[in-house]
């Protein structure tokens, strides 16, 4: 894939995010793409979301749990950037029109007070963090999820080049040492309208989600960038994604590490 198709397809994605239209899936216009032409489509976005006045403020884990990568035949996660108009206060209400098709996912975030090298360790990430919180992402998406014509479904081709189908975080207000928790025990009930739709442990991202980190540092060293000091990191659902149309109130309690919420117009 050209750097010229790449930038046009960025262009087309965020024209979907603005005008809440999605688009045709990219890996059926461009059957032969890889994996690193979604990341290049990716970067051409970030490019032309910080010319517009945008601020990166950390990154976004996805696909890191068995269930999720098994549904789409696949062996790794992907990521996805962060931006400053992206981040929600906790019991916060979405106003009524900002995303296409929200769900939401109950992370673990990390919020790093020291950049992390290429080849960091999990000792290094646990030394980098600053805290760890409770979390919800917001997920949309600006491709179709399904083609109407053919049936078939959304590659990770796609999802990667839709910023790994990210559109929100929202951080809760409890913030932790990491080594006061094992984040691999901690996780959540997640109720949507007072009733119970979802539980699971950080266990179910790969096995720690401070490993997740790790995965991450390394794959954004492959693509020439690094997390840095400040950023926040959302380390990947222990849950599947939560549909959440208008009127939907989500809340997540998290025992003693914290609860999330989060409500839409």
């Amino acid at each position: 894939m050209t750097p010229e198709t790449a930038a046009q397809l960025a262009a087309d994605l965020l024209q979907a995010e603005e005008t809440k239209q999605q688009i045709d899936l990219i890996s059926l216009r461009h059957p032969d793409m890889t994996l690193d032409d979604a990341y290049a489509i990716q970067k051409a976005q970030i490019t032309q979301k910080l010319a517009a006045g945008r601020e990166i403020i950390g990154w976004k884990i996805g696909l890191t749990s068995k269930v999720m990568q098994d549904a789409l035949g696949i062996d790794t996660p992907d990521s996805g950037v962060l931006y400053d108009d992206m981040l929600f206060r906790s019991a916060e209400t979405v106003p009524a029109g900002r995303f296409i098709q929200p769900r939401v996912e109950a992370e673990i975030a990390f919020v790093l007070k020291d950049t992390l090298p290429a080849n960091a360790t999990r000792a290094d990430v646990l030394a980098a963090t600053d805290y760890v919180a409770p979390s919800l992402e917001i997920l949309d998406t600006r491709i179709l999820r399904k083609d109407p014509a053919t049936g078939q479904i959304r590659k990770i081709f796609d999802t990667v080049s839709d910023n790994a189908a990210n559109a929100g975080i929202v951080l809760g207000a409890a913030r932790h040492a990491p080594e006061d928790f094992d984040l691999r025990w901690t996780g959540a009930v997640v109720y949507a309208d007072n009733r119970v739709v979802a539980t699971g442990l950080g266990a179910a991202v790969l096995d720690d989600p401070v490993q997740s980190v790790v995965w991450l540092a390394e794959r954004m060293h492959t693509y020439g960038q690094r997390l840095e000091a400040g950023h926040v990191v959302l380390s990947g659902s222990f849950i599947a994604p939560i549909e959440c149309p208008p009127g939907t109130e989500i809340r997540a309690e998290f025992g003693a590490f914290g609860d999330v919420a989060i409500s839409f117009a």
